[in-house]
Formats: C-alpha cells, sequence, structure tokens
C-alpha cells in the first residue's frame, strides 16, 4: 500500500468497492439504494466464471424478498437442494444426514444458481440507482493512502489507461486474492487444510439421487451438486497432490470415482481430458484485523472458506449486509471512520471464526482421516455411532441442515435499502 503520485483531474465516489462478487454486489446495491454514492471496480468484462460458489442460501433467498427481488430470482435458472446424502449405509447406501426441506419457514431450500446470473441480477437493480456506477474492466492495482488513512485506489483498465479514484471509503470484496491481504498490519492468520479439491461435470439421468450427495473413495471425498441436467462433482484429494495423481492417468481416477459413486459408472468416459478438471487450491485463513483508516475488508478478503458445508457465499452475503447497516449512516453525513469498520468486524468475526472452528473440526475429523486411508474419526465403531446419532435423533439431524441453511446468524439489511 503506496502513496500514489497525484494524476490530474482524480475521479472521486463517497464508496468504492473493489470486486464485483456476491459481497461487492450486494453492498454496493444496499449502500446505492439508501442514497450513498458508490463505485464498484471488477476487473474482470463479465461474471462469467465456471466452477464459483453457486449456493445461495434460505438467508440470502430471504434478503432478496426483503429487496423485492424474489420474483425475478425465481425466474433464475435454478436447481433446489433440500437434502445431504452421504453413502454411510452398510453397503454404501446414501443416507440423509441433512433435510434442509424439513426446517420451517418459507425459504427451506438452497437454491443453486449460476453466481453470474445472480451477480447480473444484482448489478441490474442496483443500475436503477443514480448514486450507482459499475466499471468493468477496471483493476485496482494499489492503493492511494495519505497521512496513514486510505483515501482510495489507483486503477488500471483493460486497454492500459490508468487513474485515480477517490473515496471516503474503500471496502475490499476482492476475494482472497485481495490487493489488502499483502498488508502486514492486518495480519493473515492460516489454518492448515488437508485437502485440495478438482472440479469437474457429470452428465445427470432421471432416476439419479437428488440434492446434494457424498462419496467416499480412494484416499478422496466426493462431493457432487445437482445441477439439474449435470452434476456439478467435487473430489477432494490429499493437499499438494494434484501433480501426482495427474500423473497416475485419468483412467485411474475415473475408475476409483466408479468404486466411490457406482451409479455413476456410466457416466465416467465424458471425463475425456484433465482439461475437464480443475484445481482449486483449498485455504482457510482470516485477517485479524479487517480494516484500517479508510479500509475495510469484507467476504473472502477478510475470510477465505474451505469448501467444506459450501458456507462462503452466505457468509459473505451477511457480511456485505452487516456492513451496510452499520456504515450507511456515516458515509451518508461523511463521518466514516475507524470505529465505524471495527464495528463491522466485531459484529462478523466471531460468526466467522465459529464458521471456520467447524470447518476445521469437519477437516481434523472427516476429511484428514479418508485421505489418509482410514475410517472418518479414525475409528469405525466411532463412525458408526456418529452415522447412528445423526440418521435416528430427529433433531440431532436438523443441526447440520440448519447451520448449512441459517448459518450461525442472520444479519438485517438498513430499512432504507428495503422495497
Amino acid at each position: 500500500m503506496v502513496a500514489q503520485d497525484t494524476m490530474a483531474e482524480p475521479e472521486r465516489t463517497t464508496c468504492c468497492v473493489v470486486g464485483g462478487g456476491p459481497a461487492g454486489m450486494v453492498l454496493a446495491l444496499l449502500l446505492a439504494r439508501a442514497g450513498v454514492e458508490v463505485t464498484v471496480l471488477e476487473k474482470h468484462g463479465d461474471f462469467l466464471r465456471d466452477f464459483r460458489g453457486d449456493t445461495v442460501h434460505p438467508t440470502t433467498l430471504a434478503l432478496l424478498d426483503e429487496l423485492g427481488l424474489d420474483e425475478r430470482f425465481a425466474r433464475l435458472p435454478q436447481r433446489r437442494v433440500t437434502t445431504v446424502q452421504l453413502p454411510l449405509g452398510p453397503d454404501r447406501s446414501l443416507v440423509t444426514v441433512g433435510n434442509i426441506g424439513a426446517l420451517r419457514g418459507k425459504y427451506n431450500y438452497i437454491a443453486m444458481v449460476p453466481q453470474w446470473d445472480l451477480l447480473n441480477l444484482l448489478a441490474e437493480e442496483a443500475g436503477r440507482e443514480p448514486s450507482f456506477s459499475l466499471r468493468m474492466r477496471t483493476e485496482a492495482i494499489s492503493f492511494l493512502v495519505e497521512g496513514g488513512r486510505v483515501t482510495g485506489v489507483s486503477y488500471r483498465t483493460a486497454d492500459g489507461r490508468t487513474g485515480e479514484l477517490r473515496a471516503d471509503l474503500t471496502v475490499a470484496c476482492d476475494g482472497r486474492g485481495s490487493l489488502a491481504r499483502s498488508r502486514p498490519e492486518l495480519g493473515l492468520r492460516s489454518f492448515s487444510c488437508p485437502m485440495d479439491a478438482w472440479w469437474f461435470r457429470l452428465p445427470r439421468r432421471e432416476g439419479d439421487p437428488h440434492g446434494l450427495v457424498g462419496g467416499v473413495g480412494e484416499r478422496f471425498l466426493s462431493a457432487m451438486i445437482d445441477r439439474g441436467d449435470y452434476w456439478q462433482c467435487a473430489a477432494l484429494i490429499p493437499k499438494g497432490s494434484d501433480s501426482l495423481r495427474r500423473a497416475a492417468g485419468l483412467d485411474r481416477f475415473r475408475d476409483a470415482y466408479r468404486a466411490a459413486v457406482p451409479w455413476i459408472s456410466d457416466r465416467m468416459d465424458t471425463l475425456m481430458s484433465w482439461d475437464q478438471v480443475k484445481l482449486l487450491d483449498v485455504r482457510l485463513d482470516r485477517l485479524r484485523r479487517w480494516h484500517r483508516p479508510g479500509l475495510l475488508c469484507i467476504g473472502d478478503a477478510a475470510h477465505a472458506m474451505s469448501p467444506v458445508f459450501g458456507i462462503g457465499i452466505n457468509l459473505a452475503v451477511q457480511d456485505a449486509v452487516a456492513a451496510a447497516r452499520h456504515l450507511v449512516g456515516p458515509l451518508s453525513d461523511g463521518t466514516v471512520g475507524l470505529r465505524d469498520v471495527r464495528r463491522v468486524q466485531r459484529r462478523r468475526r466471531p460468526t466467522t471464526a465459529a464458521a471456520q472452528g467447524l470447518q476445521r473440526f469437519a477437516h481434523a475429523r472427516v476429511i484428514q482421516p479418508v485421505l489418509s486411508g482410514l475410517p472418518p474419526f479414525g475409528n469405525p465403531r466411532r463412525a458408526q455411532r456418529m452415522t447412528e446419532l445423526v440418521t435416528t435423533s430427529r433433531w440431532v439431524n436438523r443441526v447440520p441442515a440448519y447451520f448449512l441453511a441459517y448459518g450461525a446468524l442472520r444479519e438485517r439489511p438498513p430499512t432504507a435499502s428495503l422495497r
């Protein structure tokens, strides 16, 4: 973070949002509806990126309802997931360990919607507000700093043009590769992860299971998300083993996946090249400080999440809602300061720590043993007891469903942003 030479005619906005992902677009929409001038900088030319988190949880569905966007959202192509199934039966038969559909409330499902469709909807709605501006193909390349305070960003467009955008507050929503994460004073704290993930697609057919379906293979775990006409598949592999496993050959992986998920064996030949398999370097970390004067980090910029439980997007959106509620007033009257951004971290950090704690528990007790060739929890009897508890207790069975659906804390948007 370095001070930049002053350029002619610097531009200005009240709030500069770096990154047009779910956190950035939700925050920008809520601020713009409340009359705050907000500018979003998105380095890509569109929102089309494959294998991004596409889970829209009940808390986000309820938010869209409050914002008057529920009917338009319902018209987007989507698949509703109401159950989580794992091969825990004695013959590896699928057992429902989380029934979201049994929860009370209007939104008792997770909507699987292509993320670009959701982002386009949010951008279109925000574009109705005169105080909103979205600049695509514009990348923030450094922060402007004056007197120890972040006062905006320097940016570069796709055609090579550079400029400065000054702002009362800059909010980093640019993911785990955030420009803000290089700042040592924010203190990045990383946790060990036992796995990386391979993402790929397989055709879906009539008669297949529904919802979110898991599988256990030879030192890997699979998670398959029902997307209607195809399965979005993830294979969790030991950390750092990508190149070694690819060198072993695609045939070996296909055979191992057939053994783990027998009912999909007849479709594995559609996986014809390693080019169809994308690697996700799984990380789990969070900043000790999400802020400094003039700067706030939310979403993956503040806390990179593991794909376990698929809760990263929900946390990011709830960060944005909390930030909007705490910042609308100070941004509107021009008094936003360090204590305002501190309030956002104090509000959201406990929920983030709790979610990451559950992910670390799953890493240590389930994923690490399986990837090491051991049963979950490292002991067959203990694994069987846990399975029986989850499948026979109606209340215990609802715990994973409730956590997947709602997380630990639901945030309320500013009243001024509602329609």
